[in-house]
């Protein structure tokens, strides 16, 4: 079946040109086609790293941020299934997340492509290595999301990857039906899919591990290595608000979707 890759980029300082470069051409190789969303603020010479994808820059009056993670997602989502209206399936994936993926895993993600057709909705979760990979104040704030989403959903799953495989059926709901336009999605796409009777999976892989790590590497050499680099991040409070804040916008949606599918009501959550 014919998958197409719908993304998100924002690179506004061009730190991932060279290896959107050096990615690409497997990129190409894996997908019948790719579809990219980009911020306005990237830099002219980040798209133009994009050549052999079909691309489109948001309007300047959108409004960016992770808080606002939902509506560019689906833009990207929308591009994809306009653009590739012989598609069958979509998988769509961060661009940063979609190059390290490519990079450090392709047998990884070729059949993580496969395995996707097999369900209208596969949410591709991070393994324990993976999730441990990233920052402290992400790796405790997403676990407080996953578990609200379980407990709204009954399901047990890492939503906070944002990866997902979809079917034509399933990306043109989301596209045409969601009004979520939250870094919620993570939630509210699986969800609403399963309200609509579409068949959901789940399956963890080791590609999604904590990828931002690519943007900077003269920063985390001049520190020492990866960890330095990464306890300086989590000596910061701006970046447990920051993560505090995306866990309650999680949550939020999960029990937005999770009650209007009638799974359960604020009363019995509290």
């Amino acid at each position: 079946m014919a998958t197409v890759l719908a993304a998100t980029h924002h690179d506004p300082e061009g730190r991932l040109i060279a290896q959107t470069a050096r990615v690409m051409p497997s990129l190409e190789g894996m997908f019948d086609g790719i579809a990219v969303f980009l911020t306005p603020q990237s830099s002219a010479e980040a798209e133009a790293s994009l050549a052999g994808a079909v691309t489109r820059r948001g309007d300047q009056t959108l409004p960016t941020g992770h808080l606002h993670l939902g509506l560019w997602r689906r833009a990207a989502l929308a591009l994809a299934t306009e653009q590739f209206p012989q598609a069958e399936r979509y998988l769509f994936c961060d661009l940063d997340r979609a190059l390290h993926w490519a990079e450090q895993f392709p047998q990884e993600l070729q059949a993580a492509i496969e395995a996707a057709q097999s369900y209208d909705c596969l949410v591709f979760g991070r393994t324990p290595r993976a999730f441990a990979t990233h920052p402290r104040a992400q790796r405790e704030t997403e676990a407080i999301a996953n578990h609200g989403f379980a407990l709204a959903s009954g399901l047990r799953w890492d939503m906070m990857a944002a990866a997902r495989g979809l079917s034509r059926r399933a990306a043109e709901l989301i596209v045409e039906t969601c009004t979520d336009d939250t870094v919620g999605s993570d939630c509210s796409w699986p969800l609403l899919c399963r309200a609509a009777g579409l068949e959901l999976g789940y399956l963890e892989v080791e590609g999604l591990e904590f990828e931002t790590l690519d943007r900077f590497g003269d920063e985390i050499a001049a520190l020492g290595g990866p960890q330095a680099w990464l306890e300086r991040l989590d000596a910061d409070p701006r970046q447990w608000a920051t993560r505090l804040g995306l866990a309650q916008a999680e949550i939020a949606s999960a029990i937005a979707y999770a009650e209007r599918a009638g799974w359960g009501s604020s009363d019995e959550m509290r």
